[in-house]
């Protein structure tokens, strides 16, 4: 068992982090500033390195590198802002995996070139005013007539509604009740009957848009069609490598707020020494980087394990939970060692704790994700319901 990575993946981290901390750290203040996502003209950079199509496939215009890869870039956009790297989590761990893998020919060729590019954004439609972490229950219809897809129906918290181009939408088919019913259909932000609510204001993820979404009457071809009804443990299955995304934008999160606070208390001086030279204060430090070191140790080996397919279930869920709770312990304790200058808006650390709390929230909140590790353990689901 070799924790080493190779030297391709070395030098990819390395590029990622360059770019990184060279170029973004001004657009990360734009962006926190005026809460706009990424603008075109830098998706076009992120897409001339590379960045958007780690893991895609070479005959779509990707690298074709293993998850892992596009976890390790991911990571020190990350470290910079949520707001920079989404376009990374949503490219490479995103929905754009749904389509790449499960879309029909003409679908798939279409998009994912456009998002590997940077001429397009995709994002997931999932949860409902009713339909959260209960996403059976979800409501939105759809129904085949002919060669036409028909979709009625409202979606909530989508983050990057109104600004992506392309939407993975999850529908209940034939009022099918239950898991069995639901399945998938894309849907171009431009077609007839789609409309978006206003942005929602939130506690972090600032450059993350997010807004509701109605469906009335929307029509687009069967060939839109990614899953049917009776598909939904393959949309899960894919949707653990964008768990596996989540954990890594928590882990950036993070190991930023690490990498910060490392450099502050060895410059910062009280009592006529630097305050990394008090024991409380290097016990801090070593907790954090205990929690940095354990997340990341967890997102590799699912990431590894599955190479290029889908990472194991409860592998991904063990990854998301950890990262999830300790990115929120490791930044509210560099604002605590930060003290003033930690809350202070000027310093950025309080935008690292704000944005920790998403991600413990999005994709799965972190007590589900308890809830299906321990199903893993005894090996069987718990219903709810019941």
């Amino acid at each position: 068992m070799d924790f080493r990575l190779t030297e391709e993946q070395r030098a990819l981290q390395d590029s990622a982090r360059r770019f990184a901390q060279n170029e973004l750290p001004k657009l990360a203040a734009e962006i926190e500033e005026t809460s706009h996502p990424v603008p075109h003209e830098w998706l076009k950079r992120y897409a001339e390195m590379g960045f958007l199509g780690i893991n895609s496939d070479p005959e779509l215009g990707g690298l074709g590198l293993p998850h892992l890869d596009a976890f390790l870039v991911m990571e020190e956009f990350a470290k910079v802002s949520v707001g920079v790297a989404f376009p990374i989590f949503e490219c490479c761990a995103g929905p754009v995996r749904i389509v790449e893998r499960l879309g029909h020919p003409s679908l798939r060729e279409r998009v994912v070139p456009k998002v590997v590019a940077g001429e397009m954004l995709v994002a997931i439609s999932m949860s409902e005013p009713d339909a959260g972490t209960a996403l059976t229950d979800l409501r939105t219809r759809a129904r085949i007539e002919g060669d036409t897809i028909v979709i009625d129906g409202s979606k909530r918290w989508c983050s990057g509604a109104g600004h992506s181009e392309g939407y993975v939408v999850f529908c209940r088919f034939d009022g099918t009740p239950g898991a069995k019913g639901i399945g998938a259909v894309f849907v171009d932000k431009d077609t007839p009957g789609l409309t978006f609510g206003p942005q929602e204001q939130l506690m972090g993820f600032r450059g993350v848009p997010s807004a509701d979404m109605t469906f009335e009457n929307v029509r687009v071809p069967r060939e839109h069609l990614l899953v049917g009804p009776g598909g939904f443990s393959s949309l899960m299955g894919l949707f653990n490598i964008e768990r596996l995304g989540n954990a890594t934008m928590a882990l950036g999160v993070a190991a930023g707020a690490l990498e910060h606070v490392t450099a502050y208390v060895q410059e910062r001086k009280q009592f006529g020494k630097p305050i990394v030279d008090f024991q409380a204060v290097q016990i801090r430090l070593a907790e954090m980087a205990i929690k940095v070191e354990a997340s990341r140790l967890l997102i590799h080996r699912a990431a590894a394990n599955a190479e290029q397919g889908l990472p194991n279930a409860r592998e991904a869920s063990i990854a998301k939970c950890y990262a999830n709770e300790i990115t929120r312990e490791v930044t509210a304790t560099a604002l605590q060692l930060m003290g003033g200058y930690g809350y202070a808006k000027e310093y950025g650390m309080e935008r690292r704790l704000r944005d920790s709390f998403g991600w413990g929230i999005a994709g799965g909140a972190i007590d589900i994700q308890k809830v299906n590790i321990a199903a893993e353990l005894v090996g069987r689901r718990f219903d709810q319901r019941k």
